[in-house]
């Protein structure tokens, strides 16, 4: 069921147009609700993007509609697939696989009705904060953010807690910071603003908000921090769902030089109990219309059907798996639903 508040983000951010919807025969179409982020992030145009391309092919011939809601991002999307007020979500790795074994904020309560139905791309750590604070440029400087205003992301967000997560596993006491609950667009104003003197921005390159501080503020006055090996190496033992992340230079307005950072995949998710056939027709659209999806996002630009299955930390809905096998994907023992 959908609350009024959801039905009121859907009136913002749907993607079917008066025409399209005319098309279907009434009270005989289903709807689906896909969640993504906030507006200054990728998940939110890649989430319209996809619901955009699926409700276009889909509605005619099948009768299957979707569309694309803002939230606070990953730790909102898991709560509300619980609750059934949303049918599919994008999640960060890290988030997925919390929930799905049942860690940290989920410790006891797995959530096992989550299904796989795709790696989308890579989630990339972007910590940016005024020159002042990088001493050195290394992620260690966010030591002297201690005391200052620091944007971590909404509090029920995955920003949050994969922001939290890699500073922890470097030692860094956010605690002892001037926490921010800010979303990606917010965040990116209150820098501009000189409100903050950081902002923490997990998301596929470019992202509008990074982009809009540095067009605004200037490459000679903000910049990305940057990870070492030694400090990868420290994140994947606490944690090993991030790599290594090369931002190449001229990505953003000034930028000269390439960023060392690191990332983590996200993924496309789905309840257990959605029908077979939905998911395999949403899967197949999308993989047939990546050239559109990569209009929409160029983070895009990296998805492809031999890396559809990687670094999924929950099995595959048996719809995703049913087009998978059908591309001659090899589906290890682990992705396969009990």
């Amino acid at each position: 069921m959908v609350t009024k508040s959801l039905v009121k983000k859907v009136l913002l951010t749907t993607v079917l147009s008066a025409a399209l919807v005319s098309q279907l025969s009434a009270g005989k179409e289903k709807k689906y609700i896909l969640a993504t982020a906030s507006t200054g992030g990728t998940y939110y145009p890649v989430g319209v993007g996809i619901a955009t391309i699926a409700s276009l092919k889909l509605a005619k011939k099948h009768k299957l509609t979707f569309s694309a809601i803002t939230s606070a991002g990953s730790g909102e999307n898991v709560d509300m697939i619980d609750k059934g007020e949303v049918d599919f979500a994008i999640l960060q790795g890290l988030f997925g696989s919390m929930a799905w074994q049942g860690k940290a904020k989920y410790e006891g309560k797995p959530r096992k009705n989550l299904r796989s139905v795709s790696m989308l791309w890579q989630n990339v750590e972007q910590f940016v904060v005024y020159n002042k604070v990088a001493t050195t440029g290394n992620i260690m400087d966010m030591k002297n953010m201690y005391g200052k205003k620091f944007s971590i992301g909404k509090r029920n967000s995955g920003t949050r807690v994969s922001g939290q997560t890699v500073l922890g596993a470097l030692d860094i006491d956010f605690e002892k910071m001037n926490l921010q609950f800010l979303g990606y667009g917010p965040s990116a104003t209150s820098l501009q603003d000189g409100k903050i003197d950081g902002m923490n921005i997990p998301s596929g390159p470019p992202t509008s908000a990074v982009t809009n501080a540095y067009a605004t503020i200037g490459a000679d006055k903000v910049q990305h921090l940057q990870f070492s090996d030694a400090d990868v190496a420290k994140i994947q033992k606490a944690y090993p769902v991030w790599t290594r992340y090369v931002i190449a230079k001229d990505t953003y307005p000034g930028q000269k030089a390439d960023i060392q950072t690191i990332a983590q995949p996200n993924l496309l998710v789905v309840t257990k109990d959605t029908p077979d056939e939905t998911v395999y027709l949403l899967t197949k659209t999308m993989y047939e219309n990546l050239p559109f999806l990569n209009t929409v996002h160029k983070a895009t630009k990296v998805m492809n059907i031999k890396s559809a299955i990687a670094g999924l930390p929950m099995p595959l809905h048996p719809g995703a798996a049913k087009y998978y096998k059908e591309q001659g994907i090899d589906i290890p023992a682990r992705l396969i639903a009990k």
